[in-house]
């Protein structure tokens, strides 16, 4: 587990409201007894250091149990190379999942006391449109549904797209009043057009949302809310984003449950210690004043965790809100898929090439930046040991992958249990429904990471190599 993320109407899932927009074809829920409980206070620098203290211990108790596997291993590759695949295989994934069960376990996420505000503070929304043809109108529309409860403006920029998107864009203009549109003469990326649109921003709140994605209700409002009641010291709050067309096909299955389950779970624990650390350009919300404090979105890869990375390092806090839910659609190939973990990966080397301070800055957040630090190492031993190790055990030769590595198995089986609880208590909170999907959640849970962390490695690999910029997929 990694610590770092329109459908149509069905009128048969009589748990989805009618007068909602189109919500996600995926069904996740996440609020249950768990979230609703409330009791003694408990500081976050307690909760930080009891779950710490948890993962400690599970960390101890399964070094000494896998001495036995150590040493059989250490025959083959000697003690260094045992004991280094041994921590990227099973200990400090052990350590990461003991952590995040006790965090989860101790969250109480704060209601919002401005819930019932009816007027809100105006916004800006930023989207970033390079040939986004099939889907931009279905976008705007899914802003028109929102009702916000304030003075709203949308900026659309249309980054030379070489499809319909710019006629399409100027034919939006003419039926919503509140929306702009700015055409740059070329594709000139993401970041420059996120800039020029930031460029004409004279709200205090900035929005980016990405041109194929689709607002469920109250999506917009939660999120300002959210903003509202964090501390003062936060810039940003990222929202929720699921998966739009996760019926599409295996692939598309498959990632309904990553981004419903384990990066919603990442973001709640990370805020938990008041650092998300990736306010994604899909969907988040920044102060203005921040953003023009740091410069705005960099020319990179990941524009998003490059510019997440310099707010936190410029002293702010980054919030994240698990019920204000946008729709995306996630890649649809394999090839695709690969693409979009390859551009994260170098995203996540950028935002360390840039930011490599917040490593020894001290509060609760910087121990998921060193977390990442060692998603290479992790990525690396997975992909040329543990793969292999997997392989060799079915010809009966368990020195990698045996008997030992089902010690990850129980506390991985008990973060998704909870994941699951928390998020299903969430989608029943905002009148939607986890959607079956067995088959998806199987190959999820025994085969994902046999292309997810290949895949990593060589983003790791072209950002050091290659170092070419373009959108690809996001």
């Amino acid at each position: 587990m990694r610590l770092d993320d329109y459908g149509h109407h069905h009128p048969r899932d009589l748990s989805i409201p009618l007068t909602s927009p189109p919500p996600s074809e995926t069904a996740f829920p996440i609020t249950s007894s768990l979230g609703r409980r409330r009791g003694v206070y408990i500081p976050v620098w307690v909760k930080f250091w009891l779950s710490f203290s948890a993962a400690l211990g599970w960390g101890v108790f399964s070094y000494q149990l896998a001495q036995r596997w150590i040493a059989d291993l250490s025959i083959l590759i000697g003690p260094v190379g045992a004991h280094a695949a041994i921590f990227g295989i099973a200990i400090l994934p052990g350590f990461m999942n003991a952590f995040m069960v006790s965090s989860l376990l101790l969250d109480r996420r704060p209601r919002l006391a401005c819930a019932d505000e009816t007027e809100l503070p105006p916004i800006t929304i930023l989207i970033a449109a390079y040939n986004e043809e099939s889907s931009i109108s279905d976008t705007l529309h899914s802003i028109s549904m929102q009702q916000y409860p304030g003075p709203m403006r949308v900026v659309a920029i249309n980054d030379g797209s070489t499809d319909r998107t710019a006629e399409l864009l100027d034919q939006a203009a003419g039926d919503y009043p509140w929306l702009d549109v700015i055409h740059m003469p070329q594709n000139s990326g993401k970041s420059a057009a996120l800039n020029t649109g930031f460029g004409t921003v004279t709200s205090d709140l900035v929005i980016t949302i990405d041109g194929d994605s689709y607002l469920y209700r109250d999506a917009l409002a939660n999120l300002v809310r959210r903003m509202q009641e964090d501390p003062e010291s936060t810039a940003a709050v990222a929202g929720a984003v699921l998966v739009r067309n996760s019926r599409k096909n295996l692939v598309t299955r498959v990632q309904e449950w990553d981004y419903f389950h384990g990066i919603a779970a990442v973001k709640r624990i990370q805020s938990l210690y008041q650092g998300t650390l990736v306010a994604q350009g899909a969907f988040s919300i920044y102060r203005a004043e921040a953003l023009r404090q740091v410069g705005g979105w960099q020319d990179v890869v990941g524009e998003d965790i490059v510019l997440t990375w310099a707010l936190l390092e410029a002293g702010y806090r980054v919030g994240y809100s698990e019920n204000a839910c946008l729709f995306t659609n996630a890649p649809e190939t394999w090839r695709q898929f690969v693409r979009q973990r390859q551009r994260w990966s170098r995203g996540l080397i950028e935002a360390f090439k840039s930011h490599w301070r917040l490593l020894f800055k001290a509060r609760f957040s910087t121990m998921f930046i060193w977390w990442n630090a060692l998603f290479p190492y992790l990525d690396v031993i997975y992909s040329l040991v543990f793969v292999p190790g997997l392989i060799l055990a079915l010809f009966g030769y368990y020195y990698v992958a045996g008997p030992m590595t089902l010690i990850v198995l129980p506390l991985a089986m008990l973060v998704n249990f909870i994941m699951y609880q928390i998020q299903n208590g969430m989608f029943r909170e905002q009148g939607l429904k986890v959607r079956r999907n067995i088959f998806g959640f199987t190959f999820y849970a025994l085969l994902y990471s046999v292309i997810l962390q290949p895949a990593c490695v060589i983003g790791y690999l072209k950002e050091v190599i290659l170092r070419t910029k373009n959108w690809g997929t996001k």
